[in-house]
């Protein structure tokens, strides 16, 4: 019996030696079958697993929107010479003793983003990016750069076009902005002070944020998703790697993102777009009235019966309002039988009347209702500060 126990205990033993060097020199022998297989290797006295390459993205991951996405993001730089003028030199005393100087330049530069949209070159960012610029260089993922030159701009949207000559370009998918819902999935793509190309996630906060004072037509995208200077002009993009908006402002105190960033989304960036490869600038339609909307506050000021809606405050003299016959004090009340529930859609609603039309407009004075019928004349372009 007690053989039999020596018998029993030495096989054992080999048994146990036998899977621990198993164990150490081939752990994939006792893995399997299964599907998150290591390799085992040494790293001066200390013994470290590796996971096996797989080309399956973990589950929540957005890799395949990103890898699509990228390349047709662009890093933007920008350079203007500015004046430097002393002060002194203004002062009659010091120009009498020392006469007229010459005042010296400066270069500035700054930074941005901006998107390929078409594969001849157009690329899409913010107005405020590529504003006034002597230079502007476009640096791509692949590492080629570009000068290029302005197409055109729109300050009233804050977009800007621009054009660069290289080939093979990778121009993005624009998405379907009007399928997008709040809760969304969206990532947003750039150059944030100018580390280098930076992919964020967010959700879409909002869609159709106005009065925001930022532009003049506004329809923004809300998100949360990490949006900082040197993103603008950037790719805010779908879980399918497809352009929902041009990434615009940030809402902050301190500079930094607080998670309520704006994009322009793609229905008007589209819009914008065309129209300046085609004319190098986007022709509105424009009456000539300074509208207000009406609050609760200033319905009971007036004894307005509407609570909501839009007053002209003002019309300018000699204007397409005014030769038609609109009054300050007229609430307007629709354009060609749309209602008109605020300022941003008044301003919208014109803007897309081709200018020499004539719109119907309802507008209500007094106790009734009046239909005027408008000349649209073409909206005066807003002069770009230097």
């Amino acid at each position: 019996m007690r053989r039999l126990w020596l018998l029993f205990a030495q096989t054992i033993t080999v048994g146990l030696a036998i899977w621990f060097i198993v164990i150490s020199l081939k752990p994939e022998w006792v893995g399997g079958a299964s599907g998150s297989r290591k390799t085992a290797f040494v790293t001066s006295n200390a013994t470290v697993q590796e996971a096996a390459p797989s080309e399956v993205p973990a589950a929540g991951s957005y890799r395949e929107a990103a890898r699509k996405a990228m390349p047709s993001v662009v890093n933007i730089y920008t350079a203007k010479e500015v004046r430097q003028q002393n002060p002194l030199l203004d002062d009659p005393f010091f120009r009498k003793f020392f006469g007229d100087r010459p005042s010296g330049t400066q270069k500035q530069s700054s930074l941005g983003s901006g998107v390929i949209v078409s594969p001849e070159g157009y690329i899409l960012t913010n107005n405020h990016v590529v504003a006034s610029a002597d230079e502007i260089e476009v640096a791509l993922v692949d590492g080629r750069k570009a000068r290029a030159k302005l197409v055109g701009t729109d300050p009233e949207t804050d977009l800007a076009v621009i054009k660069i000559d290289l080939k093979n370009l990778p121009a993005i998918t624009l998405g379907r902005v009007e399928q997008a819902r709040v809760g969304d999935v969206v990532l947003a793509i750039g150059n944030p002070f100018g580390v280098g190309q930076t992919v964020t996630m967010g959700i879409i906060s909002a869609l159709g944020r106005t009065h925001l004072g930022i532009n003049t037509f506004e329809n923004f995208i809300q998100t949360d998703a990490a949006i900082n200077p040197g993103n603008s002009g950037g790719a805010l993009i779908d879980t399918a790697g497809n352009l929902l908006g041009i990434n615009s402002a940030i809402y902050s105190r301190s500079g930094g993102s607080l998670g309520i960033g704006f994009a322009i989304p793609v229905s008007t960036v589209k819009t914008v777009m065309e129209a300046i490869i085609s004319n190098g600038h986007v022709v509105r339609g424009w009456i000539g009235i300074e509208p207000q909307d009406i609050t609760p506050e200033l319905a009971d000021t007036f004894n307005l019966k509407q609570k909501e809606g839009v007053i002209i405050a003002g019309v300018l003299k000699n204007g397409p309002a005014d030769k038609a016959g609109i009054k300050p004090g007229d609430i307007l009340v629709a354009i060609e039988g749309t209602q008109i529930p605020n300022t941003s859609e008044l301003f919208n609603r014109i803007a897309q009347i081709a200018p020499g039309s004539r719109a119907k407009m309802t507008v209500q004075r007094n106790e009734g209702e009046a239909t005027v019928e408008v000349t649209v004349a073409k909206r005066p372009r807003l002069q770009q500060e230097n």
